[in-house]
């Protein structure tokens, strides 16, 4: 039989990675996820790979969030020749990803040794370099949304939308075992219906074995109505208190989300904050290809903007400053109140955040707001948690600013949505829950048993079954 082992974002929600291995020998990998989080995701993410990447005959992609693909320079690096398939605006968004983490990887790097060379310990390498990645950039293959494509010997894929971020996919794999045909659907991330932009996944009904994840397997979202008057609500405050609100957001998705929200409260005259700033060069890039791809987006949301009589972004929100440099992002902590300030990472492992929470999270007047998932060990998950504290650039800093999570605008379905999609497969498939916290899992599994009467697995981390 074939088998699928399930090499990371197992009982774990980053590091995305499954291999599928047929009959006939031939190796696919779903997946090829950065961990993210504590010393111990930089660690798993240097660690050799489970396999020999040039033995994997080829690479299949949901969507380019760097859990998912982070870790493709690598895997070119050591060896993999293979080709990359994704829908096309994934492939153009992993340009923009994975040029700007190698960016990062040499940075860190670069810093790191420089200490470590004072104090006499050996020097470290890069995860990767920009040229592992251009090397990873050139294998990617772009496939259309609803086209089926042969990826290798024997196995071809489907790629339907998952609506979670531009270009994300459900990923439907047939195969054959001995003279049986068989299909595999991976959900990726499968996307909040009341997210802005981008269109309710693809139901689909037919699968021998469903990979399922469960990132908010434990509850619902928040209406998403609520959740724009709480935003709103916030931004009068912050207005009030005189102070500026800080937005960890990734620069994928969550951010285009955010800048379509502000634009709704800028053209019904509820913004009252003078200037909104953009700190991300790679969002801001991003957003160019949004625009080029926005025949994929949602016909509510086109509908919407269009009756405004807006045709580019600033037009939508002419309040909003992108900031490209580091000089004018630096210019912006000069400014103590009326800005909204969006920059990276999203969940405050790095970036141009972290240099704003310096200056700004230890003000009583200011608001931090946190849009989505922070991951275990990550500093935005410590502040959620409530900390009085911690650590920025070596530097500890108090925690005094008012702190709010707005679990409506999450990208990624809530429990009730996850039962709503798997509901559509008949003859209840073998089903597996990945990409979760084991406890997430657990509360999914047993709603998924309660409502459905359907028995799903929690797979261990390198385990491997026949499928």
């Amino acid at each position: 039989m074939a088998s699928l082992t399930f090499l990371g974002a197992a009982q774990e929600v980053t590091g995305s990675c499954y291999l599928l291995e047929t009959l006939d020998g031939v190796k696919v990998l779903l997946e090829c996820g950065m961990r993210q989080g504590r010393r111990e995701a930089d660690n798993g993410n240097r660690a050799p790979f489970p396999f020999d990447p040039a033995s994997i005959d080829a690479v299949v992609i949901s969507h380019a969030h760097l859990d998912h693909s982070g870790l493709l320079p690598r895997l070119a690096a050591e060896g993999f020749k293979g080709p990359i398939f994704a829908t096309e605006a994934t492939c153009e968004l992993l340009e923009l990803m994975l040029l700007d983490s190698a960016h990062i990887q040499e940075k860190d790097a670069e810093w790191e040794n420089r200490w470590r060379n004072r104090i006499g310990k050996p020097s470290i390498k890069p995860l990767y370099t920009q040229a592992d990645t251009e090397r990873a950039l050139k294998l990617r293959r772009p496939i259309s949304l609803g086209s089926t494509v042969a990826v290798a010997r024997g196995v071809r894929v489907t790629f339907h939308n998952a609506g979670h971020i531009l270009g994300s996919s459900i990923v439907e794999v047939q195969f054959h075992d001995q003279v049986q045909p068989r299909r595999l659907v991976f959900s990726g991330d499968l996307g909040n219906t009341c997210s802005p932009l981008m269109r309710a996944p693809s139901p689909l009904s037919r699968a021998d074995v469903v990979m399922l994840e469960s990132t908010y397997g434990d509850r619902d979202h928040r209406d998403s109505n609520d959740t724009l008057e709480e935003l709103a609500a916030i931004l009068d405050q912050a207005h009030r208190d005189g102070g500026n609100v800080l937005i960890p957001s990734f620069a994928v998705g969550r951010t285009q989300d955010l800048l379509y929200y502000l634009g709704r409260f800028y053209q019904e005259g509820r913004l009252p904050q003078q200037a909104v700033f953009l700190d991300s060069p790679m969002a801001a890039r991003a957003n160019g290809i949004y625009l080029r791809h926005s025949n994929e987006f949602d016909d509510r949301d086109r509908e919407y903007i269009r009756g405004t009589g807006t045709t580019r972004l600033e037009e939508w929100l002419p309040v909003l400053r992108v900031t490209r440099s580091a000089d004018e992002s630096m210019a912006i902590n000069r400014i103590k109140s009326g800005a909204v300030i969006i920059a990276g990472s999203g969940m405050c492992t790095g970036g141009r955040i972290v240099h704003h929470f310096k200056h700004n999270l230890w003000r009583p007047e200011c608001h931090v707001v946190f849009p989505g998932f922070q991951a275990r060990g990550t500093l935005g998950r410590n502040i959620v948690d409530g900390a009085s504290a911690v650590r920025v650039f070596h530097q500890r800093i108090a925690v005094k600013a008012q702190i709010h999570t707005l679990g409506g605008f999450s990208a990624h379905a809530g429990q009730s949505q996850l039962l709503d999609w798997v509901a559509h497969f008949a003859h209840r498939p073998a089903l597996y829950l990945i990409h979760g916290e084991r406890e997430k899992m657990e509360a999914l599994q047993g709603a998924i048993r309660e409502r459905l009467d359907w028995d799903a697995e929690i797979p261990k981390p390198g385990e491997r079954i026949e499928i």
